[in-house]
C-alpha cells in the first residue's frame, strides 16, 4: 500500500519562548493518538517551531483507513430477552448503539455467563477525508500555560493566527480555525523576507523557508547559536560561559540566529561578577565572556534575529541599554554598603513571609534554633558559625540589589558579608543556603551552608503544610516539591544519619503558635509529602519494586533507606533471590500480622522446626550485627541462607496444627522470620 505525507504548519505572532517546547512536543503527542485511534500507521513523526511557527510532518501514513472487524460485549442474556425470549430494551439500546439489527446480535459464552455480542466490518475511509477531523482538533488542543481571544473570535490560542499550512501528499486538507482558512500558504521571517511563499511538501518547505531566512528547526537553530557564541568569544580573546538554560530560551526567541559582541567598561567589573552576569542573562538575554581562569571580560554577546547591513548600530543600542542596567547595579552595591547585615535582619521584622506564618525574622528565628539543632546532632564544631550564618541569611533581602535583581538573593549577603569582615565560612554559607535551586542542582558544599538550607525548607514545607496551604497537582506556589527534594538530596550526599521523623516533629513544635491543623495529621502529611518525593528520586535510580519494597520496612533515615535499596536491588541478581522471596511471601501469608509470644523448642514434634529454629538464630545474630554496621547486602547473603531450612519447614510441617499451642509456636517461629525479613525490607511488595 502507498503511503502519503501529512505536514502542518500554524503561523501566528510571536509565541513566549517558554510555551513552545511543550506545545510542539504535545502537537506531537496529539497527532500519535489520534493516528493511532483512527488505526493508521505512520514511519516518522517530526515537529519544528519557532517564534512564530509551530510545525510537525508525519510520514509514512497509509492513504486509506484499514478496514477492521469491530466487536462489543452487550448486555447478559437474561437482561437481554424477558421470559418470552423478545428482546428487552437492554438488547435493543446495544443493538441501535452498535449500528446493526437486533437479529444480528451474537451470544458468547464468559467465565461470567453468557452475553450478547456483536460483531460489525467497517470499511476503512480515506485518510485525507479523516484529517480533516483531526487537524482542527489538534490545533484546538494544543495546551499553554496561557492562551488567548482576538477580534471576536471564539477560538484561542498563544497569539492569534494568521495562517494554517495542512497538506497531504501535497493536496490541501481543507478546515478552518476562528476565521483562518487552511491553505499550502507560508509568510517568510518577519524583517528580512516578509512576503508569502507556497509549499507543497515537507521537502519544499524547508527549501523555501531557507530561501526565506527561516531555520525552522530548533535543534539546528541551537547549535548554531552554541557555535556562533563561541567563535565570538574566542575571537575576542575569551571564552563563553556555559549557559545551557540561556541557549534553550534564546533558541526559541529567534528564527534567523546570528551573534554580535558588545562591550561595557571596565568600572562596572568592581560589582560582583555574579550581579553583572544576572543583568545581562535575565534582563537582556546576553551570553557573558570570561578568561581562562573564570574572571569576568567586559564584554557579552546577545543573539539577533535578523543580519544588519551596519552591526555596529544595533550593537552600540545594546551597549547603551546594558550600560544602564551594569549603572543601576553599581549604584545599589555602592548604597547597599552603608547599612551592615546585622541591622538590616533587624528590618526583617517589618517584612511579612506569609500572613499566616508571620514575618521573615518569625521564620528565621524558627529554622536558625533548627539548625542550630542540628549542628549540635551531626557537627557540633561549627554550630556557632551555623547560628550566625543562619542569623544573616535572609539580610540581603532588604537590600537595594536583591529588591532590583532578586536572582542575585543570598549572592549579595555573602559578597556583603565578605566586605564586613565576616567569617568566610559564615559567608559562604549565606549563599549555599539556597542550594539547590533545581533539580539535581549544586548542593552546599559545607555542613553549615546544609544545616541552614535544611532548616529554612523544612520550615517552609511543614509551615505551609501547618497552615493548609498544601500543594495541588496543578500548582505549588511555595515550591514545596522543589524544596524537598532539596533537603532529601543534601541529607543523602552528605550522609547525614538522622530521623526525618524527630526533624519534623522539632520543626512543628517551632511552629506550634502558628499551626492551624492538628499537629500529629500535619506531621503524617509532611512524612508523606517525603516518602513520595523520595520514590520519585530513587525510582529513577533503582527497581520500583526494590523501593517500594525497602521504603514499606522503615522510612526514617534516609541514608540507611537508600543503602537497603541498593542493596536490595543488587541482591535480586542472587541465585537464592526469588525463591527466598516466596518463601517469605509465603510466610507473610500464614501469618498475616504475626504473633507476639516467644517460641518455646519444647513443643516441637518435627526435625524441621528444630533445624529452622536453629538457623534462625544463627543467622539472626550474625544479620543483626550486619545490619547494625549497615552491611545490608551481606544481611541478605546471609538471610539468603535460611531458604533450605524454610523449605523443608514447609514440606514437612503442618504450620496450620489443630493444637493451639502447637499452632501458636510454629506462627511464633514464621513471625521471627518474618520481622528479621522485615529489618531488610518487605519482600511481598516485589515483583514476581
Amino acid at each position: 500500500m502507498s503511503t502519503k505525507e501529512l505536514f502542518l504548519e500554524i503561523g501566528c505572532e510571536e509565541i513566549p519562548a517558554g510555551f513552545i517546547p511543550r506545545a510542539t512536543a504535545e502537537m506531537e503527542a496529539i497527532i500519535t493518538r489520534e493516528l493511532a485511534a483512527a488505526r493508521l500507521s505512520f514511519s516518522e513523526i517530526k515537529t519544528l517551531s519557532t517564534p512564530r511557527r509551530l510545525a510537525l510532518v508525519v510520514k509514512g501514513i497509509p492513504a486509506v483507513q484499514p478496514d477492521a472487524e469491530i466487536t462489543a460485549t452487550g448486555p447478559s442474556i437474561k437482561a437481554a430477552y424477558d421470559p418470552s425470549g423478545n428482546p428487552t430494551k437492554a438488547a435493543i439500546g446495544f443493538a441501535r448503539g452498535q449500528g446493526v439489527d437486533v437479529a444480528a446480535l451474537q451470544t458468547i459464552t464468559t467465565d461470567k455467563g453468557e452475553y450478547l455480542f456483536a460483531s460489525k466490518h467497517e470499511t476503512g475511509r480515506p485518510t485525507y477525508e479523516l484529517l480533516t477531523e483531526m487537524l482542527p482538533a489538534l490545533v484546538a488542543n494544543i495546551p499553554f500555560k496561557k492562551s488567548m481571544r482576538w477580534g471576536d473570535q471564539d477560538v484561542r490560542f498563544a497569539r492569534p493566527i494568521h495562517w494554517i499550512v495542512a497538506l497531504f501528499d501535497g493536496t490541501v486538507v481543507p478546515f478552518s480555525f476562528g476565521t483562518i482558512e487552511s491553505g499550502k500558504i507560508s509568510r517568510g521571517h518577519r524583517f528580512m523576507a516578509n512576503v508569502p511563499f507556497p509549499v507543497s511538501s515537507f521537502s519544499h518547505y524547508l527549501d523555501e523557508c531557507e530561501r526565506h531566512f527561516i531555520v525552522p528547526d530548533p535543534e539546528k537553530r541551537r547549535e548554531i547559536i552554541r557555535r556562533e557564541t563561541h567563535r565570538v568569544a574566542a575571537a575576542v580573546g575569551g571564552h563563553l560561559l556555559a549557559d545551557e538554560e540561556l541557549l534553550e530560551q534564546v533558541t526559541y526567541l529567534v528564527e534567523y540566529p546570528s551573534a554580535v559582541h558588545g562591550t561595557f567598561s571596565p568600572e562596572f567589573l568592581k560589582v560582583p561578577k555574579e550581579v553583572l552576569i544576572t543583568s545581562m542573562r535575565s534582563h537582556q538575554r546576553y551570553f557573558s565572556i570570561v578568561d581562562a581562569n573564570g574572571g569576568l571580560l567586559p564584554g557579552f554577546i546577545t543573539i539577533n534575529n535578523t543580519l544588519t547591513e551596519d552591526p555596529s548600530v544595533v550593537v552600540k543600542g545594546n551597549e547603551r541599554v546594558l550600560r544602564a542596567r551594569l549603572s543601576d547595579a553599581r549604584f545599589f552595591f555602592e548604597e547597599d554598603q552603608k547599612v551592615r547585615l546585622d541591622d538590616r535582619v533587624q528590618s526583617l521584622k517589618k517584612v511579612v513571609y506569609q500572613q499566616k506564618l508571620g514575618t521573615s525574622f518569625e521564620k528565621m528565628e524558627r529554622f536558625k534554633t533548627l539548625a542550630e539543632g542540628l549542628a549540635d546532632q551531626l557537627n557540633p564544631a561549627v554550630k556557632s558559625q551555623t547560628s550566625r550564618a543562619a542569623w544573616l541569611c535572609k539580610a540581603d533581602l532588604v537590600s537595594g540589589m536583591v529588591g532590583e535583581f532578586p536572582e542575585v538573593q543570598g549572592i549579595m549577603g555573602r559578597e556583603y558579608a565578605l566586605l564586613e569582615g565576616e567569617n568566610a565560612e559564615v559567608a559562604n554559607a549565606i549563599a549555599e543556603h539556597y542550594l539547590p535551586t533545581q533539580a539535581g542542582g549544586e548542593l552546599p558544599a559545607s555542613d553549615i551552608g546544609a544545616f541552614v538550607s535544611i532548616a529554612d525548607k523544612l520550615d517552609t514545607i511543614c509551615g505551609c503544610f501547618g497552615v493548609g496551604l498544601i500543594p495541588t497537582g496543578a500548582a505549588d506556589p511555595y515550591a514545596l516539591r522543589r524544596a524537598t527534594i532539596g533537603i532529601i538530596s543534601i541529607i543523602l550526599d552528605r550522609g547525614y544519619r538522622l530521623s526525618l521523623h524527630n526533624l519534623i516533629d522539632r520543626s512543628l513544635e517551632l511552629l506550634s503558635a502558628k499551626l492551624t491543623r492538628p499537629k500529629e495529621q500535619v506531621a503524617s502529611d509532611v512524612l508523606e509529602f517525603f516518602r513520595a518525593r523520595f520514590i520519585n528520586l530513587l525510582g529513577n535510580m533503582f527497581a520500583a519494586d526494590a523501593v517500594d519494597a525497602a521504603i514499606a520496612a522503615g522510612f526514617d533515615d534516609l541514608v540507611d533507606v537508600r543503602a537497603r535499596i541498593a542493596a536490595l536491588a543488587q541482591f535480586k541478581t542472587h541465585p537464592n533471590f526469588e525463591p527466598l522471596a516466596v518463601a517469605f511471601k509465603r510466610v507473610g501469608n500464614i501469618i498475616k500480622g504475626g504473633v507476639d509470644v516467644p517460641v518455646d523448642p519444647s513443643l516441637f514434634q518435627d526435625d524441621a522446626e528444630r533445624v529452622l529454629y536453629e538457623a534462625v538464630r544463627t543467622v539472626r545474630a550474625s544479620a543483626d550485627g550486619l545490619i547494625t554496621s549497615d552491611a545490608w547486602l551481606d544481611a541478605l547473603t546471609e538471610i539468603a541462607t535460611l531458604r533450605g531450612p524454610v523449605d523443608s519447614f514447609f514440606d514437612k510441617v503442618m504450620v496450620m496444627a489443630e493444637e493451639q499451642q502447637i499452632r501458636t509456636n510454629r506462627l511464633a517461629l514464621l513471625t521471627t522470620i518474618a520481622r528479621l525479613f522485615g529489618k531488610v525490607a518487605d519482600f511481598s511488595k516485589i515483583a514476581g
